[in-house]
């Protein structure tokens, strides 16, 4: 038998709070015309590109944590509007590369701004983006980001009415 926790789980928190900060950016990035995750592709696309590179979409499904096929279907999107060009990988074919174009980085650039401005007022409760429990908060989150979940157990008699 479990025991029930007497306040939301840590779980719950975090949920609630990657809830609050998405519908956060969405609100704000969509005067520009993107999404919260539109913002998360093109704005780690600028990253990358600002660093020389120029990812693949398995590339950057695995910089941003979202699904190969769900960046497949963004970066579409974002084609469509002109913001970032896909073309295929000379050094291999099945890869698709991505690239800001020049109304790409504009519209980034000007996201980003928005994004960050966002961020300082998220995190005023913390003493701001420079504060010290603001980078002991970044410095946690990224730890249980950083940790490797368990393989799924198998259904079986050992696993049979186990609880979580």
């Amino acid at each position: 038998m479990s025991k029930v926790s007497p306040g939301p789980t840590p779980g719950f928190l975090v949920w609630r709070l990657a809830n609050k900060w998405r519908v956060a950016v969405d609100r704000a990035v969509a005067p520009l015309g993107l999404t919260h995750a539109q913002y998360a592709l093109v704005a780690s696309l600028y990253g990358m590109q600002q660093a020389g590179e120029r990812p693949s979409q398995r590339q950057l499904a695995d910089h941003t944590g979202l699904e190969a096929l769900y960046v497949s279907k963004l970066a579409r999107a974002l084609e469509s509007a002109e913001l970032i060009e896909r073309t295929r990988d000379p050094r291999d074919p099945r890869a698709v590369q991505l690239a800001l174009t020049g109304q790409g980085q504009a519209v980034t650039r000007q996201a980003i701004d928005v994004v960050q401005e966002l961020h300082r007022q998220l995190l005023e409760p913390l003493g701001g983006l420079e504060a010290p429990r603001t980078r002991a908060f970044t410095d946690e989150l990224t730890a249980l980001l950083d940790t490797p979940l368990a393989p799924s157990l198998p259904k079986n008699e050992s696993t049979q009415g186990a609880t979580s």
